[in-house]
C-alpha cells in the first residue's frame, strides 16, 4: 500500500511514525515532508505543494491513500479534487473545512445547533469594532475570522490593546485578508482541553484528551506560538467534563455536520475551555492539532490506518478504537527569536541519542540534521504517570543542542 500525507510539520512526522506501523503500507510519500521524514526508512520526501499538483502526482504514483495535516490544502479544496478524479483524500470538504477556515461561519453553526460557546460579536468594520470595544468588559478575545497559522486569536486586556488590535488585523492586515472581518468574544477563564477526534460523518469518535501550551514562556506568558508542548491526557478532562462536552458540544455538533449536509470523513479538533460553568467549545479546527497529535498518536494503541480505512468506509460505528494506559508528553524546542525573526541553518544535535523525535523545522543533509523553521523539533515520551512522561521528555530535550534552542521548562506542569 502507497500512502501520501500531505505537510512538513512535527505534526505529518508523527502521523508518519504511526501510518509506518502498519505492516501493509510499503511506501509512503511526505509532501513536502521535513527532515524528520527524510530519514525514515519507508518514507520519501517529494517536493510538491498546491491542490492540483498533488492529485497528478497521487494518480501518478497509484496513491491509495492521501493523509492531509494541514487546515490550507483543505480549505483550497484538496478533497473535493481528489474525489473528483476518483482519489482516496481523508479529510473534510472545502465546504465542511469552513469549520476552521471561517471562524464566523463556524460561530454562526455553533449558534443555530444550541453548541456551547462564549458570546461574540461580529465585525466587517473597524468603526462599529471600536465602538462596541469601548462598551465591553475586559478582557475581550478577538480573532481574526480566517487562517492566521495559530497566531489570529488576542486576549485583549483593556481598550487600548484592542484598539491595536484592530489596528494590526483590519488596517494593517498583518494576516493578509484573514483579519479584515472579526469577531470579538466573551472572555472565558479555566484550563482549556484540546480534543481530536475522527468521523465519518456519521458518528464522531473522541481520541484520548490532551493539552495544549500555546504560549512562549512559562507560567503561560507571552506571545501565542503555535505550540509549545503539549501533555496527554488531560487532567482537567475529568469524566463529569467529558459528560458535557459529549452532550452538548459533540453530539449537537454531529447533528449540525448532517443536517448541514457537509461532506466530512475526517479529523474534528475540538478546542474547549473548562470552566466553572462546565465546558465551552473555543474553535473547530478540521485537522489534527500540533503539538496534541505528537502526545496523542504514540498513546493509540488501534491501527491508525485500519482507523482511517474503517472511516473511509463509513464503518466507524463498529471500530474499536484502543488506546495504551498511562500518558504521553511532548515538549517543543524553537529558534531563538520565534515567534518573530529567527535565523535558521544551524547543525541540531542529540537526535540519535534521544528515545522519539519528532521533526518540524528541520532539514536533513548528508545524514546530518539542520534547523529550517521557528518550532525546530519536539522530544516524546510515554510512561505509565504523567510525571514519569514529563520527566523523560525532558531528559531527551537535554540532549538536543543546536545554536538559539529555546524551550519551555514547565510543559504537563502550568494551567
Amino acid at each position: 500500500m502507497k500512502i501520501m500525507i500531505v505537510g512538513s510539520g512535527g505534526r505529518e512526522h508523527a502521523m508518519a511514525f504511526k501510518v509506518a506501523e502498519n505492516s501493509k503500507v510499503e511506501k509512503i510519500y511526505c509532501a513536502p515532508g521535513n527532515g524528520g521524514t527524510a530519514s525514515m526508512e519507508k518514507c520519501e520526501n517529494v517536493d510538491i505543494e498546491g491542490v492540483v499538483q498533488l492529485a497528478d502526482f497521487a494518480t501518478k504514483n497509484n496513491i491509495e491513500l492521501t493523509i492531509v495535516g494541514p487546515e490550507v490544502p483543505l480549505t483550497e479544496g484538496l478533497v473535493d479534487e481528489f474525489k473528483a478524479r476518483g482519489l482516496q483524500a481523508f479529510g473534510p470538504s472545502k465546504q465542511a473545512a469552513m469549520l476552521e477556515g471561517s471562524k464566523v461561519y463556524s460561530k454562526a453553526f455553533m449558534k443555530k445547533y444550541g453548541i456551547k460557546t462564549a458570546a461574540y460579536e461580529t465585525f466587517e468594520e473597524k468603526e462599529p469594532a471600536l465602538e462596541y470595544l469601548i462598551k465591553c468588559d475586559y478582557p475581550v478575545v478577538i480573532k481574526a475570522d480566517g487562517l492566521a497559522a495559530g497566531k489570529g486569536v488576542v486576549i485583549c486586556e483593556d481598550y487600548a490593546m484592542a484598539e491595536n488590535t484592530i489596528k494590526e488585523f483590519m488596517v494593517e492586515d498583518i494576516f493578509q485578508g484573514s483579519g479584515k472581518r472579526i469577531i470579538v468574544e466573551e472572555f472565558l477563564i479555566g484550563p482549556e482541553a484540546s480534543i481530536l477526534s475522527i468521523t465519518d460523518g456519521e458518528v464522531i469518535l473522541p481520541f484520548i484528551s490532551a493539552k495544549d501550551h500555546k504560549q512562549m514562556f512559562e507560567g503561560g506568558k507571552g506571545p501565542n506560538t503555535g505550540g509549545m508542548g503539549a501533555i496527554a491526557p488531560n487532567p482537567y478532562y475529568t469524566a463529569e467534563v467529558m459528560e458535557d462536552f459529549l452532550n452538548n458540544i459533540m453530539e449537537p455538533t454531529l447533528k449540525g455536520i448532517k443536517e448541514e449536509k457537509l461532506d466530512y470523513t475526517g479529523i474534528i479538533f475540538f478546542g474547549v475551555m473548562i470552566t466553572k460553568k462546565g465546558a465551552y467549545l473555543l474553535e473547530y479546527n478540521v485537522r489534527l492539532g500540533d503539538p496534541e497529535t505528537q502526545a496523542v498518536l504514540p498513546l493509540m494503541k488501534s491501527d491508525f490506518v485500519e482507523l482511517i480505512q474503517a472511516a473511509m468506509d463509513k464503518k466507524l460505528t463498529d471500530f474499536q478504537l484502543q488506546w495504551f494506559d498511562g500518558a504521553s508528553c511532548c515538549v517543543v524546542a524553537s529558534s531563538a527569536g520565534y515567534p518573530g525573526k529567527y535565523a535558521k541553518g544551524f547543525e541540531i544535535k542529540g537526535i540519535e541519542e534521544c528515545n522519539r523525535v519528532f521533526a518540524a523545522g528541520v532539514s536533513y543533509k548528508d545524514n546530518k540534521f539542520f534547523t529550517a523553521g521557528g518550532r525546530v523539533l519536539c522530544t516524546q515520551a510515554s510512561g505509565e504517570t504523567l510525571e514519569q512522561a514529563i520527566g523523560s521528555a525532558y531528559y531527551d530535550m537535554s540532549k538536543i543542542k543546536f545554536e538559539g534552542i529555546y524551550y519551555r521548562k514547565d510543559i504537563g506542569k502550568a494551567d
